[in-house]
């Protein structure tokens, strides 16, 4: 089948793109449109976690809108967090991102290499009786939960970020060839808005793992995946794809 549509499920890039490339050389069409937003938990929401931000010495952030929702929920419940409160971050961009919250302290401030399993080395044993607080979305709780088990830390999840479907009734996808996903949200999205869904000739390329992984949970078929060595990012993948036609 001939790729003359892809729909890609996030916002529109402000700025240029790489996706501008792909549309130029290969003469497609992208269009852009988000399939879920996150928002922060409302207090009241915090408060039915029964959890005490002061009972844990260190936080756990693997995204920047955990680390905005964080921050926001302390100062409407009236917590100050202590000077003393470590923070573990998934990246030295997740991490250098607390600078608009607090000062940045190297001597309390640790961060991994991008995957949930280089947090938990950075904890390695010099941090370990720490009592942590994983701050985490609806959505993605469970693998970095796993993680804190099997390496028997002690620890709590905590939700600060809640997924909102958008309404895609306005949307048509026959008109696609190709969609691109980057979250298993967005699979989540496509079945709640398409509950009559089939897949057919529609070709997916997928961002991510955990994607993937709910792709095929939902028995659907992947054409591209991303990242890997070749292509390690979904523009880079869709460029190879064209190419080999």
């Amino acid at each position: 089948m001939k790729v003359t549509n892809i729909l890609i499920s996030q916002p529109a890039p402000q700025n240029s793109s790489p996706y501008s490339e792909i549309i130029a050389k290969y003469g497609v069409n992208i269009d852009f449109h988000p399939f879920f937003r996150v928002e922060p938990l409302t207090a009241k929401e915090f408060r039915a976690q029964k959890i005490n931000i002061l009972d844990y010495t260190a936080i756990v952030f693997t995204a920047r809108t955990t680390i905005d929702a964080f921050f926001r929920l302390c100062e409407e419940l009236r917590i100050t967090v202590p000077e003393t409160m470590k923070y573990f971050c998934v990246s030295e961009a997740i991490a250098l991102y607390l600078q608009k919250h607090i000062v940045y302290r190297k001597r309390k401030i640790f961060f991994g290499n991008g995957t949930a399993a280089s947090i938990v080395d950075s904890i390695g044993t010099k941090h370990k009786d720490e009592n942590f607080l994983l701050a985490t979305a609806d959505s993605n709780k469970a693998d970095l939960h796993k993680l804190f088990v099997k390496a028997k830390l002690k620890h709590e999840s905590a939700v600060f970020i809640k997924t909102i479907n958008s309404d895609l009734s306005e949307l048509d996808l026959a008109k696609y060839q190709m969609l691109v996903f980057y979250s298993p949200s967005d699979i989540n999205s496509l079945q709640e808005n398409f509950p009559e869904f089939e897949q057919k000739d529609l070709m997916f390329a997928t961002f991510g793992p955990a994607t993937a992984k709910a792709m095929k949970a939902a028995k659907l078929n992947t054409t591209i995946t991303a990242p890997t060595p070749e292509a390690p990012s979904i523009a880079k993948a869709l460029t190879l794809f064209f190419d080999k036609k």
